[in-house]
This record gives structure tokens, C-alpha cells and sequence, in this order.
């Protein structure tokens, strides 16, 4: 419905969105929340506006930018810009709004929309089915020094369009937008790293305070060790890049489901890693994460054999790897030097993981398992040996999984071939952009569409 008056802008009812705004940004409301708030707020304070598009650009692995789509009646929208984008969004940008903005140095770009109005602008066409009458875009950068900022654009169908008092409105507001995204974006930006390079447990233990040497706790858990075999090798015969390339394609094939359902991948360590599934120490939390783990296990396999077929096609070697799976007590927690600490787990449980992994080169086998995981993990398995691992005093038995175990159930399936969907998360998470891409295209903001 179209807004027929021009009512006075109230800086009564602005002011409150302002104080809002404040007091989300200290209660540390995600970024999605505090752009639908304010959104929602501005436009119930009498601003005549029909569409709101806000975009961030800030640090994460996956993501070059957010973008936030509000519409009168509709609510809001949210897309995640990737890193590597399809051709025609990049010439998307270039023919967009900010692109002029950006290349022209302007700090804000108005255009009165009507039916004759030339498409100036790829967006045009959309605002003019939608009956928009004035469109102003801005950028609003975060501070003097930084890559990290704001593009947006507001949008009214009110007859005749802006009036002074109304833009006036939005570049005050906008300032305390910005100001108050900046503190969620560098909050998310915070969880975002931690999480990514420690992991989402062990990331959130560091934000809620485990920060000194020694912090943790004692805890059950399934665990996996996953090894490449014959890397040095690889690297000592093809090159520094090949292996860098095939140890990446190694690690999305067969690392990515031990970090989802309960999983988590504590360190990289060179060709390797070690995930944990933590647990109860009753019987029915152990069974789970146990099974989970084995879910994880036979999807990893299942992915390495696809990559396998792919790199045969390419005429390459296949990849070899040995995968290690065990239960028991760990510590969890911090430990290193009192001011460059890793979080992690630690124990003998975590050796004895290392060491069946190890095993696998020796049985030529893909999967070995203990005895205590078995236990819990329950399914058909092989007696493979009965071994010695240093510095458990007794003998460990080792099992393998048989060929009708590692078999994939439907469920399997289609949850294995929705491992590279966004999650929710994803969708909210931004890439920092490198100062030599922002050369590159003369702008930091080139992932932020209209």
C-alpha cells in the first residue's frame, strides 16, 4: 500500500530506533537481527519506505560479503556473497548503483524512478515493477583504515518521492546504523575466526572465558585420526603446488563430514587431522557419537572413492589414506606457552587414535577401529590382530569394518551429497577481501550487490 501523505518525520521516533540500535549492538544481536529491527523500526516511525538493501563486508574463509534485502510487508531477505562468484554476478556489480558510487568517489547516488525513467542501472527495471518512486544509494565505510563497511540503498513508492526532511532522516540514521553493525560485524568476525580455526566448540569455550593455560576439562569422546599416505612422496615428485592442490582436494573429500553432526575437527596437522565427537559417559551418548563418527567414516570413504574415479579420468594417481577411530577420556582444553596457547585434546586416548591410524599402512587397511569403539558403535566387523601400542599396558584389538558395514544407507546418501550446501550459518558469514583482489578491481567492495 502506498504511503498517499507526507507526514512530518518525527525525530522523537527516530531517536527511539537510535537507542534501539544501541542497545541491540551491546547486547550483541547478530547482525541479521539488528538490520530486520531496524528496518522494521524505521519504517514504523512514518519513513515512507517500500525496499531497504543493506551489505557488509567483513572476514570469513567462505564468503566475500552479506547482503539484506528488506521489503514493506515481506520482511527480509539474506544472500551470501561467495569468494568465487559466477561471471554475471561480478558484471552485476559493474553495472551497479555502488560500482558508480565507488569509481566515481561518491558518497551517495539519487535518482527519481518513473515508467520513462532510462534502466540506468540493471536494478532499475525491478524498482520500477515495484512502483518506486526515489532511490538514493550511499556507501558508508567502517573507519579511515579499513576494508570493512557498508553499502545500501533505500527505496519509497510515496508520491514525488524523498522530500528534504526524509533523506535528512536517513543520512542521520544511517551513521548510527553503521556504528552499531560495526560492533556485530567485528563481533561475528571474532566468532567467525575462532571458529574456523579452532573449531565451533572449542571456539565458543575461548569466548565464554577458557583463555589461560590449562583451562579445560575431562571428557569422552569418539575420536578420528585421518592420515594422507605417501605425501612426501607427492611433494618431493610433483612439486610444491600439486601437493598443496591434491592435499586440499584430500581434506574437502574426506574431511568435511567429520566436522558436521556432532563432529569437530580440532587441528590440521600437515597431511592429517584429529576430529572428536565429544560425549556422556553413560552407554546411549557414547552409542551415539560413536555412530556418528562411523556415519562419518563410511561418507568419508565414499567421497574418496569419487575423488579417486576423478583423478583417474585426469590420469593421476589415486590418493591413499588411513582412517583411525577409537573411544576414551581425553583432556580438553589449552596448553602450550602462557602467551601462545592452542586448544585442543590431549591423553593417552589421543595417541592410541594416532597409533591405530597408523596401523592401517601396516593391514592395508582404509578404516581400523578398537575395541572400545566397536563396543559402542555397534555393526559387523573383522578381527584384524591383537596389538601392542606404546604406553598402553595391555594389548589393543583391532578391528575392521566389513564390506556390508561400510555400505552407505539412503539417508547416508543424501545427507553425503548435501555436505557443500550452505547451512544457515554459512549464509551469514563474509570472506575479507585481500588488499591485492581490492587492487585488482580498484575496490574493496566489489562483492556487494545492489
Amino acid at each position: 500500500m502506498k504511503i498517499a501523505h507526507r507526514a512530518p518525520v518525527s525525530d522523537t521516533l527516530l531517536d527511539g530506533v537510535s537507542t534501539w540500535l544501541q542497545q541491540a549492538a551491546l547486547n550483541g544481536e547478530s547482525l541479521e537481527v539488528l538490520v530486520q529491527g531496524f528496518c522494521e523500526r524505521l519504517a514504523a516511525s512514518g519513513l515512507p519506505l517500500l525496499r531497504v538493501h543493506l551489505s557488509f563486508s567483513v572476514l570469513h574463509p567462505l564468503y566475500d560479503a552479506v547482503g539484506f534485502t528488506w521489503k514493506r510487508s515481506e520482511g527480509t531477505t539474506v544472500e551470501g556473497y561467495r569468494a568465487e562468484r559466477d561471471p554475471d554476478d561480478k558484471d552485476r556489480f559493474l553495472k551497479s548503483p555502488y560500482y558508480y558510487l565507488l569509481s566515481h568517489n561518491l558518497s551517495h547516488i539519487r535518482r527519481h524512478i518513473t515508467p520513462e525513467t532510462p534502466d540506468e542501472f540493471p536494478v532499475f527495471p525491478e524498482l520500477k515493477r515495484m512502483g518506486v518512486t526515489d532511490y538514493l544509494a550511499f556507501v558508508q565505510s567502517f573507519g579511515k583504515d579499513t576494508k570493512q563497511g557498508m553499502i545500501g540503498s533505500w527505496a519509497t513508492d510515496a508520491p514525488g518521492g524523498f522530500d528534504d526532511a526524509v533523506i535528512a532522516a536517513l543520512l542521520r540514521i544511517q551513521t548510527h546504523l553503521a556504528v552499531a553493525a560495526k560492533m556485530a560485524v567485528l563481533g561475528k568476525l571474532a566468532n567467525n575466526m575462532l571458529t574456523t580455526y579452532l573449531g565451533g566448540n572449542a571456539g565458543q569455550r575461548v569466548l565464554s572465558g577458557q583463555i589461560r593455560r590449562g583451562d579445560g576439562e575431562s571428557i569422552r569422546a569418539a575420536l578420528v585420526m585421518v592420515d594422507m599416505r605417501d605425501s612426501t612422496l607427492l611433494a618431493e615428485r610433483e612439486g610444491r603446488q600439486v601437493y598443496i592442490d591434491t592435499l586440499n582436494q584430500f581434506f574437502d573429500a574426506v574431511a568435511l563430514p567429520f566436522n558436521r553432526n556432532g563432529g569437530e575437527i580440532l587441528s590440521f596437522v600437515g597431511d592429517g587431522f584429529l576430529a572428536i565427537y565429544p560425549c556422556g559417559r553413560h552407554r546411549e551418548p557414547s552409542e551415539s557419537a560413536a555412530q556418528s563418527a562411523m556415519t562419518a567414516a563410511r561418507q568419508a570413504v565414499n567421497r574418496m572413492q569419487e575423488l579417486n574415479r576423478s583423478r583417474s579420468k585426469q590420469s593421476l594417481g589415486a590418493v591413499r589414506y588411513g582412517i583411525g577411530l577409537h573411544m576414551g577420556n581425553v583432556m580438553f582444553g589449552n596448553v602450550g606457552l602462557k602467551d601462545r596457547l592452542t586448544f585442543s585434546a590431549f591423553g593417552a586416548s589421543v595417541n592410541e587414535v594416532h597409533r591405530l591410524q597408523g596401523l592401517t599402512k601396516k593391514y592395508a587397511k582404509p578404516v581400523l577401529a578398537s575395541a572400545a569403539f566397536v563396543n559402542y558403535c555397534g555393526g559387523s566387523w573383522l578381527n584384524v590382530g591383537v596389538e601392542e601400542l606404546r604406553g598402553v599396558r595391555s594389548k589393543v584389538k583391532v578391528l575392521e569394518p566389513t564390506e556390508d558395514h561400510m555400505q552407505l544407507d539412503h539417508y547416508e546418501v543424501i545427507e553425503s551429497r548435501s555436505l557443500e550446501a550452505r547451512s544457515e550459518a554459512e549464509q551469514v558469514m563474509l570472506l575479507y577481501q585481500s588488499a591485492e583482489r581490492a587492487n585488482e578491481q580498484k575496490t574493496p567492495w566489489n562483492r556487494l550487490l545492489p
